[in-house]
């Protein structure tokens, strides 16, 4: 037999074998996983799939992950927002709709927060060291704190969403990391239901956002929010979920020490300087984890009383977890009662923050 006639009849067996390979029904859930904007996504789906699905499912949430890090990263050179950043003052941008649509959201919950939330803190980002510049070797001096908070607040943006369009009007730095994270887990879970997944849950470094249920007896998911603490990871409550989103805020684990003294990584806009207070950690449970995240970030920025304030007056879902002692106090908003059902927080040991809520309580996706 020749070497060619060789070829030509073992070809086919080949092909029958990668064929087979990728019809392979695989076990129920399946989990796709990987590093982006320097932090971990997990995504876990409890549809049944075959492994040629699977491997076009990553392929196409690494698309979606990659396309927010081309518009919103303050890490790469060549994003969107970076040119955004460097570009003339006053002069209005063309921006693609969906860094509009993350500004917009940015400012609203700026606005409603009296300035707790504000993206235009960059400056004040890289100054404390939590930015693209190097560390710095000291605390930053009085003077050059002051500097920089004068250039920036939430009136140094202006956003056109009609027209996607977006200007700075003083020289400030655009910093998306308190809800462009939020927004890549909302877009990760926008392309899974355009495949038409039912079934699903997204982990973008702690950002959440499910659909469905876990498995076939339609169990819910469930998801930890973790005891506020430096060592290992250890869940206070676990909370039950479907078709919601969720986003988490604390102070105790991206920080530095400097003369004894520890510098959490998330800054209060109207002082320049790092939170201190008791509140730990807030969880947003939204609609929307873009909306989640920013909220998140206000909200431990105002603190135990001013944020759980604001979270009745807005009828945010809300669940802080406040230093006591040496232990934790566990705070639901009338909201967060609302959602999960008044027998279960009260299973999980959380007090309730009674208040009444305002009347202009949040439409689902844009309170």
């Amino acid at each position: 037999m020749s070497i060619r006639r060789f070829f030509w009849l073992f070809l086919p067996i080949v092909l029958l074998a990668g064929c087979s390979e990728r019809d392979r029904p695989l076990d129920s859930p399946v989990t796709l996983a990987g590093e982006t904007f320097g932090t971990f996504y997990q995504v876990t789906i409890a549809d049944s799939l075959t492994q040629g699905e699977a491997n076009e499912l990553e392929e196409g949430i690494q698309a979606e992950l990659e396309a927010v890090d081309a518009a919103m990263s303050t890490w790469r050179e060549d994003s969107e927002l970076m040119a955004f950043n460097e570009a003339p003052l006053g002069k209005w941008q063309p921006l693609s709709d969906e860094l509009i649509e993350v500004l917009a959201i940015g400012q609203s919950v700026a606005e409603a927060s009296d300035g707790a939330f504000d993206m235009t803190i960059g400056g004040l980002v890289n100054l404390w060291s939590f930015g693209p510049e190097a560390r710095p070797r000291e605390v930053p001096d009085e003077a050059t704190l002051a500097a920089r908070l004068a250039e920036i607040g939430p009136d140094s943006l202006e956003v056109d969403e009609q027209a996607l369009q977006a200007r700075r009007l003083r020289d400030v730095f655009v910093d998306l990391s308190g809800v462009a994270k939020g927004h890549a887990t909302d877009r990760v879970a926008a392309y899974l239901t355009r495949q038409e997944l039912g079934h699903f849950l997204v982990n973008l470094g702690g950002e959440i956002r499910v659909r469905g249920h876990r498995d076939a007896e339609s169990a819910p998911w469930r998801i930890g929010v973790e005891i506020p603490r430096d060592g290992p990871q250890e869940a206070r409550h676990v909370l039950p979920l479907g078709d919601i989103a969720v986003a988490t805020s604390g102070d105790y684990r991206n920080y530095f020490e400097h003369d004894g003294q520890r510098y959490s990584h998330t800054l209060d806009p109207r002082t320049g300087r790092p939170i201190d207070h008791r509140l730990a950690s807030v969880t947003v449970v939204h609609a929307s984890d873009a909306w989640a995240d920013a909220w998140a970030t206000a909200l431990m920025v105002l603190g135990e009383e001013a944020g759980m304030a604001l979270a009745r007056e807005r009828s945010l879902a809300v669940l802080m977890l406040v230093r006591q002692g040496e232990g934790w106090m566990s705070l639901a908003s009338p909201a967060f009662v609302d959602h999960f059902g008044r027998e279960a927080v009260d299973d999980l040991g959380i007090t309730v923050v009674e208040g009444p809520a305002s009347g202009a309580a949040a439409e689902a996706g844009r309170p």
